[in-house]
């Protein structure tokens, strides 16, 4: 039920995408303590951004997760997400946003229902 977000301004090929959803997938379910399975990540690339006035490399995400959230995670979710962005695609981790929520059960749809 992780899921993550992503937005870059960044135009990013096949083979870099497949590498960032498997580095983030595994960095998510670890560091929140759920399984792989569970953890969903998207990446829209080329997207327009301006941060700082500049449209030079830059991201955004929201990670939404029902439980395993706080500051401590969030600190450490942020820091590893910064750097997998960084090392696939050249973003400055001070040109990255991220947005955390912490869900509900009944406000998380699975499989025709609610989790």
């Amino acid at each position: 039920m992780p899921t993550l977000n992503l937005f870059t301004n960044i135009p990013v090929d096949a083979v870099t995408t497949s590498d960032i959803l498997k580095d983030a997938t595994k960095a998510v379910a670890k560091i929140i303590g759920k399984p792989e399975s569970y953890v969903m990540i998207l990446l829209n690339s080329g997207v327009p951004i301006a941060f700082a006035g500049t449209e030079e490399p830059a991201a955004y995400g929201e990670l939404i997760s029902i439980g395993g959230l706080g500051a401590g995670v969030n600190g450490k979710l942020s820091q590893t997400l910064s750097e997998i962005l960084q090392l696939k695609l050249s973003i400055d981790s001070s040109r990255f946003y991220i947005k955390f929520y912490d869900s509900p059960r009944p406000f998380f749809g699975f499989n025709g229902s609610t989790f």
